[in-house]
């Protein structure tokens, strides 16, 4: 099990009056992760209306501002009890038997052209042994083909301008993966967190994407972009691309500088927590409780 805490505060101004805000910055609330603890300030005072989505756990803040500015600042303590399994022992899915909360991962999206990188896919990967390496794989390809470079795409960069470019960020390297993964029948999302244990020369501190894919009963974590260590990723959004999670959608005029962001783990002498650390089996936050594909159902 790992502890971690983690804070953010977002500032606004606004450009002309009233702005209405979906931040998706909170904690999602799952079996896998337990919130110890939680505020939220808002300056000017604010009624938030918080509301959960109920497969993913993810949680959305909705405010109607009339005036600026805006502050927001949420502080979260949490406890992440990973599961941690042999890569060589965790096929793929077949698609007949796959629940119906993954068949919504394995369409393309709006960021992730599947169908247009299905050459690729089977040319690259379409040959491998189908199971956790083949999709490690992919991963790794990922990293390999694609070079982490800040401000070099924007929020409209899909997955087949990535392939072309060979140039991203997080995001970038989460869309890749996951258009290949579907072109190749494997159910895959996009996950937001905060890039705990990224090198400080890539700069702050910031909200970061990576690939959960879905094997064998569960939803295992991979980071292409290799910039965090994925046994301290927080779950913050889950979602079919960055459409879907964005921490901030904003309707109105506004202007804002960057997130302020602080993450750390903890530990403590009589504790079960761990600190987070690269290692080599699979992880997974997230496990289906959906009934499979053509099971029977006992009346």
């Amino acid at each position: 099990m790992v502890r971690i805490q983690f804070a953010i505060d977002l500032n606004y101004a606004l450009n002309l009056p009233g702005a209405d805000f979906v931040f998706n910055i909170h904690a999602a609330q799952t079996a896998s992760q337990r919130i110890v603890s939680e505020s939220l300030q808002i300056n000017p005072q604010l009624v938030p209306v918080i509301q959960t989505e109920p497969q993913t756990g993810a949680r959305f803040l909705r405010l109607n501002v009339a005036t600026g500015p805006l502050h927001v600042a949420y502080r979260a303590l949490l406890d992440i009890d990973q599961y941690i399994g042999n890569p060589d022992q965790i096929p793929e899915t077949p698609v007949n038997r796959l629940p119906l909360s993954a068949l919504t991962y394995i369409y393309p999206s709006r960021y992730c052209q599947s169908d247009r990188l299905a050459t690729l896919a089977m040319t690259e990967f379409g040959h491998l042994p189908k199971g956790y390496r083949r999709v490690e794989a992919i991963c790794n390809w990922v990293n390999r083909h694609v070079a982490f470079r800040s401000a070099t795409t924007s929020s409209t960069t899909s997955a087949v301008d990535t392939i072309a470019d060979r140039v991203g960020v997080c995001r970038d390297f989460a869309h890749l993966m996951i258009a290949i993964c579907r072109a190749l029948s494997i159910p895959a999302r996009f996950t937001t967190g905060i890039d705990y244990g990224a090198d400080p020369a890539l700069g702050p501190t910031d909200f970061h994407a990576y690939v959960e894919v879905f094997l064998d009963g569960r939803w295992y974590i991979f980071d292409p972009s290799g910039t965090a260590i994925p046994m301290g990723f927080v779950r913050i959004g889950t979602g079919r691309d960055a459409a879907d999670v964005s921490y901030a959608t904003i309707f109105g005029s506004v202007s804002s500088p960057p997130p302020l962001i602080s993450i750390s783990a903890l530990t403590e002498p009589g504790q079960t927590w761990e600190l987070p650390r690269r290692r080599p089996e699979a992880l997974s936050t997230d496990a289906t409780l959906d009934r499979p594909a053509n099971t029977p159902i006992n009346h």
